[in-house]
């Protein structure tokens, strides 16, 4: 029998036959892979409750010719506080969704499933915003996926150290001689400027380690929502249910 274990964490399942799930794991041996998960859904399956979004840890899988199937679990992390607290619960769905929607099977996702574990880890913290949370992960996937803002120089000219004033379509800084339409950049602060730099640059397991005042944090929300406007086509379900929460 062709077996191996894996360590992952399930983004999402959906329910298949009469007892059996479908399991998207993002692993840190084989990338994104779906597997079967047969009989978990029966009451008195070993499986019940352990095949759930969210669930990191060890997963013994059966490697067959076109699909695997997960034959054992053992949890080491289950993130059920995050079901205790709405908002962080929808913004740990919103990153399982983002993550799912940006990895592709066959890659290598290691940077990508450290992301994620970290990013879930900083929701239950008390002392990190979920808001800045949001914004930290989305940045540092377009870096994970190559597509990080030139901050440190003019995309343009290439000059150093030019005016913050950041260029959602041109991916960038630009300089005063090359910002042609200064209507549609967005002028940063240095300590916006300096958080983004930051973020960049920090390695996945300091992300979450500063807070920042309440117009850094709106610099950034209008800085991130134009670029994965920009960058990242797709509505996430999840990220539609805490706009409306904010509403309420």
């Amino acid at each position: 029998m062709n077996q191996m274990v894996v360590t992952g964490i399930i983004l999402s399942t959906s329910p298949i036959g009469e007892y059996d799930r479908r399991v998207v794991l993002l692993t840190k041996e084989l990338g994104k892979i779906s597997a079967f998960a047969k009989g978990a859904r029966r009451p008195n399956s070993p499986m019940v409750g352990m095949v759930n979004p969210f669930s990191f840890g060890d997963f013994t899988i059966y490697v067959g010719r076109s699909s695997y199937t997960i034959q054992s679990v053992k949890i080491s992390n289950y993130f059920s506080d995050l079901r205790e607290d709405m908002e962080a619960a929808y913004y740990g769905f919103y990153f399982l969704e983002v993550t799912d929607y940006v990895s592709k099977e066959g890659n290598e996702e290691r940077e990508m499933l450290r992301l994620l574990y970290q990013s879930l880890r900083a929701l239950l913290s008390l002392a990190i915003p979920n808001e800045l949370i949001r914004y930290i992960f989305e940045l540092k996937v377009f870096c994970i996926q190559g597509m990080a803002p030139q901050l440190s120089q003019c995309v343009v000219c290439q000059a150093h150290n030019p005016p913050a004033d950041f260029s959602v379509s041109k991916g960038g800084l630009l300089c005063a001689k090359c910002n042609k339409n200064p209507q549609l950049t967005i002028s940063l602060d240095k300590s916006t400027l300096y958080t983004l730099q930051y973020i960049v640059g920090s390695t996945i397991e300091k992300l979450y380690s500063f807070t920042v005042s309440d117009e850094v944090l709106r610099l950034l929300k209008r800085v991130m929502e134009q670029y994965k406007a920009m960058y990242m086509d797709k509505q996430f379900k999840s990220l539609d249910i805490l706009q409306a929460l904010y509403k309420s």
